[in-house]
């Protein structure tokens, strides 16, 4: 964090990182025959070329960095992009599209008592917006879970196991992430930004030939001409540009500014976000337990800002 104060600018971008992220839900709706497989590979790609665009229009934000530099940020593009897609891909193959998105809905929640666990905020007072977003989203998800049709043993537990293992990594990049920006005070946003997608590009690239060997990839068979640029080319340059690029320089911003607590409370919105998206590509309105879980992740989100915002205070008053 570049200081002590609750900056406006930090839980902006959270939001706008949060509303980014949200999108990754529903693009699966728009891609047609192509399978998610040819979709992310082509969104990291792109994402990774525009990085390299971003690099040379900053070159001399950049050339004093070391190897060591582009390393870490080439290990968090596989934790928080490549590696999370990955689990979250096996977490819907096998435990199908209702429970993977019901455990990654407490990635806020587990992130945030993770950032706790060293000290920070009192828990007393983290109480009550843990509380709201854990059950808000609940909520949200619940009526899924309770709809769910049961698969094997076998295949369920596969499929659980991957989404803990997405929830875990994406832990796991938000805190070394901050970390990482914190030895680095004066990092560019959207340097680092471009180092880990073109990380994050670099290994997509290296994993073609094993997608291609396992027949994941629809697109050697339906075409890379005309008839995949609404269905392939313009949703994965669109969440390229959007959710990859514009998320991660969003939560860059965020981590530099804010404490991790607050920071991952604030990213609860992304279920709010991706609900409502998933309503209006529905074309229908939210039901009760959905409209009350939306309103306790907002109401919680407000709750810790709150929190923070108060402890604040009372530090600029002590000094």
């Amino acid at each position: 964090m570049k200081d002590s104060t609750l900056s406006i600018t930090g839980i902006s971008a959270a939001v706008a990182a949060s509303l980014t992220w949200s999108m990754n839900f529903v693009a699966p709706l728009v891609i047609g025959k192509y399978s998610i497989y040819d979709l992310a590979a082509c969104r990291f790609i792109i994402a990774g070329l525009i990085g390299a665009l971003i690099l040379i229009a900053n070159i001399k934000a950049w050339r004093h960095l070391t190897l060591n530099d582009w390393l870490v940020a080439a290990g968090l593009g596989f934790i928080g992009y490549v590696g999370y897609f990955i689990a979250v891909i096996i977490a819907s193959t096998y435990a199908g599209p209702v429970i993977a998105p019901a455990f990654l809905g407490l990635v806020p929640v587990v992130l945030a008592i993770s950032a706790n666990v060293h000290g920070g905020m009192s828990w007393r007072l983290l109480q009550v917006p843990f509380a709201l977003a854990a059950l808000g989203l609940l909520l949200v998800n619940g009526q899924s879970i309770a709809r769910f049709e049961g698969q094997s043993f076998t295949t369920l537990a596969i499929g659980i196991g991957a989404s803990i293992a997405a929830v875990a990594l994406w832990a796991w990049f938000g805190l070394a992430n901050q970390k990482a920006l914190m030895k680095r005070p004066g990092m560019n946003a959207w340097v680092w930004t471009a180092m880990m997608m073109i990380g994050g590009s670099v290994q997509t690239l290296m994993f073609l030939p094993a997608g291609d060997a396992l027949d994941l990839f629809q697109a050697p068979t339906l075409g890379f001409g005309q008839g995949a640029i609404s269905h392939l080319y313009v949703p994965a340059f669109f969440l390229a540009a959007v959710a990859s690029i514009g998320g991660a320089w969003a939560w860059t911003i965020a981590s530099q500014r804010l404490p991790m607590t607050l920071a991952s409370q604030l990213l609860s919105l992304e279920m709010v976000f991706a609900t409502c998206l998933g309503l209006l590509f529905c074309y229908r309105w939210p039901t009760a337990f959905e409209t009350m879980g939306i309103a306790l992740i907002v109401v919680g989100v407000v709750k810790a800002i709150g929190v923070f915002h108060g402890s604040t205070v009372k530090t600029a008053v002590a000094l």
